[in-house]
């Protein structure tokens, strides 16, 4: 039997490998990052968003969901415009290109793993939280800021479809 450490670490490094894999097919695919597709699919599923909404909806920072923001908008897939009411409010919109590339991006890992994940028996998903819990402990990444989006780092200068 082999040695449960060495299993252990050949499971992360699936994981590791099987997101890294998914992150490139999306930009290889869409020329996004798992972020801003997240944001798009968003936008698309529900309308337009004030900025701040967006940022707690995607679980990300406002200040980095305005950074995908500017990204996507300088591809034309999304639309800013400033409140009639209150000019300091801003909201986003969806395009249509925004639309289409969303509809057609690869499906992202988070949610794919969400489907999986809910189909569980809650004694199971339990299990897997506390286990992924002491495993982020026995990392010492307890104090890493992160969001429930699987990406693995910043992607720059993605092909433009």
């Amino acid at each position: 039997m082999e040695d449960q450490t060495e299993v252990a670490l050949v499971a992360l490094r699936r994981i590791l490998k099987a997101t890294e894999a998914n992150v490139k097919a999306l930009a290889a695919d869409s020329g996004l990052t798992a972020s801003q597709l997240l944001v798009l699919q968003l936008l698309s599923s529900r309308g337009e968003m004030l900025n701040g909404d967006l940022a707690d909806a995607v679980d990300l920072k406002q200040a980095t969901t305005s950074i995908l923001v500017d990204k996507l908008q300088e591809r034309g897939l999304v639309e800013r415009r400033r409140g009639e009411r209150d000019r300091r409010r801003v909201w986003v919109e969806v395009t249509q290109a925004g639309r289409d590339l969303a509809a057609g991006a690869p499906d992202l890992l988070q949610n794919i793993f969400r489907r999986r994940f809910a189909n569980l028996a809650d004694w199971e998903q339990a299990s897997l939280v506390a286990a992924l819990l002491r495993l982020v402990s026995l990392l010492d990444a307890e104090n890493i800021d992160a969001s429930p989006v699987l990406d693995v780092g910043v992607v720059t200068d993605l092909p433009r479809k």
